[in-house]
């Protein structure tokens, strides 16, 4: 099988539009070897506080538009190396939609069947293309959370001999993102000025990974990491409780339900326990839900950065961080998504499809074709 790694080339450093026209200078055998190697997309005065200086790292470049292609390349490609998928098998999954949409890719490419457990608040758009993508996704009820999806996955798997991704304790999850999103990082970064790392959690992998990558080369770069201000599970000091193999019993008592789809679950996943065990992080934020959707929809009408409400989030906590570091600084911020997947969500509340008046009167303003 083709690998995700694959895509991680090195490449001389442009800068400006030179590099425009040159293509990739390979070709590829599959879609899932497109993976990776994300841009780094510096955020003007518009929206950066004076002296300071944020990069947004693009996860939507992505085939599948999110971070979480990576997820699902690192568990699909370690169980294919261990012999535990063979062709024909199905494959099923927890998500809130990201990593189900990523997981349903992989398996259409690689030939499995592919089944997704997914609570029932997550965005209409995300079971769509899940079903699109070939998969059969399975809602649960609001009542039980992301606890009740995820163990509705196990339960399945169980049943019916499946193999479970477990991207919440799957060790290969924060492995790839320490080979290939961390060093991503450090190679864009080199020779640079780089003192913070802003991101939040779903899992963790990349808060483990690639900040774990990040530490190591550069110890000085500072681990900002952001939760929903309401669940606040890592600011609780309280550990979510664990069955053997690391899943979570249930929900954790510091949990209210947020608008931040795909970060901070209601438990703390076993990768994101250890992460802040090992990695740990220098600076905690938590980012009040309207404040990420309303940084997601400036990101968009000041910068033209189309991302989703997780997006705004990491950007939120990364202007906060910018006002306190000192003149100077130079942050990167994860984007996880795109801004596609929340149209059902309050992120598009306020969009209309008809014309509001402004828009019509624009229209007015000539005689030709309007509308009746």
């Amino acid at each position: 099988m083709s690998s995700c790694f694959a895509a991680f080339l090195s490449k001389p450093s442009v800068t400006g539009v030179a590099d425009r026209g040159a293509g990739r200078g390979r070709l590829y055998d599959n879609i899932t070897e497109t993976v990776g190697n994300t841009p780094c997309v510096k955020i003007s005065d518009a929206m950066c506080p004076p002296g300071r200086t944020i990069y947004a790292k693009c996860e939507y470049f992505n085939p599948m538009s999110s971070v979480k292609d990576r997820l699902a390349c690192a568990i699909i490609e370690d169980a294919e190396r261990k012999g535990q998928l063979k062709p024909g098998d199905t494959v099923i999954e927890a998500t809130s939609g990201n990593t189900g949409i990523a997981v349903a890719m992989l398996c259409a490419q690689r030939g499995y069947k592919c089944v997704i457990t997914m609570a029932e608040p997550f965005s209409i758009e995300r079971r769509k293309l899940m079903r699109f993508l070939g998969a059969k996704v399975i809602i649960t009820p609001k009542a039980g959370k992301g606890s009740g999806m995820v163990a509705k996955a196990r339960e399945l798997a169980q049943k019916h001999g499946w193999f479970l991704c477990r991207q919440f304790e799957n060790e290969a999850n924060a492995a790839f993102h320490y080979a290939t999103t961390g060093k991503e990082i450090l190679a864009d970064f080199e020779g640079r000025r780089l003192d913070y790392y802003v991101l939040g959690y779903g899992t963790g992998g990349t808060f483990a990974g690639a900040g774990k990558a990040i530490r190591e080369k550069r110890p000085d770069v500072k681990i900002c990491l952001g939760e929903p201000a309401d669940a606040g599970l890592l600011a609780s000091g309280v550990k979510s409780e664990r069955n053997s193999d690391g899943s979570a019993t249930g929900s954790h008592p510091a949990f209210k339900a947020h608008p931040i789809q795909g970060w901070t679950p209601d438990f703390i996943p076993l990768i994101t326990e250890k992460g802040a065990e090992s990695t740990k992080y220098d600076e905690y934020i938590p980012i009040p839900g309207a404040s990420a959707i309303e940084m997601s929809q400036k990101l968009a009408k000041t910068q033209g950065i189309f991302t989703g409400i997780s997006g705004g989030a990491s950007m939120y906590a990364a202007i906060e961080m910018a006002k306190k570091a000192p003149e100077g600084s130079v942050l990167v911020a994860m984007l996880a998504d795109t801004g596609e997947r929340y149209l059902s969500t309050p992120l598009f509340e306020s969009i209309q499809a008809d014309m509001n008046a402004e828009e019509l009167q624009i229209s007015k303003s000539t005689p030709s074709f309007q509308l009746a």
